[in-house]
């Protein structure tokens, strides 16, 4: 087999295939909810876990990455006017939840969040999701009828 001169063996190695570094994240990335219904459920379960300080995240986190920032300020005033928490719409955290469609218009989908307390209490808490993004632009207690 005839030798290859050293400059044209050089360029044949240096265009051999280059195998991309792959960059493995510390933590494993959770799934993306694909729904609204599944976008409020992750949220609430995210914001609940980082309230019982058993967290990734802060709960200002939590809102920050779920909500608008104008829904955020909104909460805010919320909790300083009722003093409770914005998003519970109480002072103690719920002990377990359920999610419901509502009906959908204008772009974004509601999504009633029922939220059960260790009396037997329930409550629930109106969302509004944007269908493009899956953000989170209101939260309300039931509308008036």
């Amino acid at each position: 087999m005839p030798k290859l001169p050293t400059a044209l063996a050089a360029a044949l190695l240096s265009a051999a295939v280059v195998v991309p570094a792959v960059v493995v994240p510390a933590v494993p990335a959770r799934a993306a909810a694909t729904t609204p219904e599944a976008q409020v459920n992750t949220f609430f379960r995210e914001y609940r876990r980082a309230v019982l300080d058993t967290k990734d995240r802060s709960p200002a986190e939590v809102r920050a990455h779920y909500l608008t920032p104008d829904l955020n300020k909104r909460l805010d005033a919320w909790a300083q006017a009722n003093d409770a928490d914005p998003v519970f719409r109480a002072q103690n955290v719920p002990r377990d939840w359920s999610t419901r469609y509502e009906g959908s218009g204008a772009g974004h989908t509601t999504i009633v969040l029922t939220e059960r307390w260790g009396g037997g209490q329930s409550q629930d808490v109106w969302h509004s999701v944007d269908l493009g993004t899956l953000v989170i632009s209101d939260l309300e207690d039931l509308p008036a009828q």
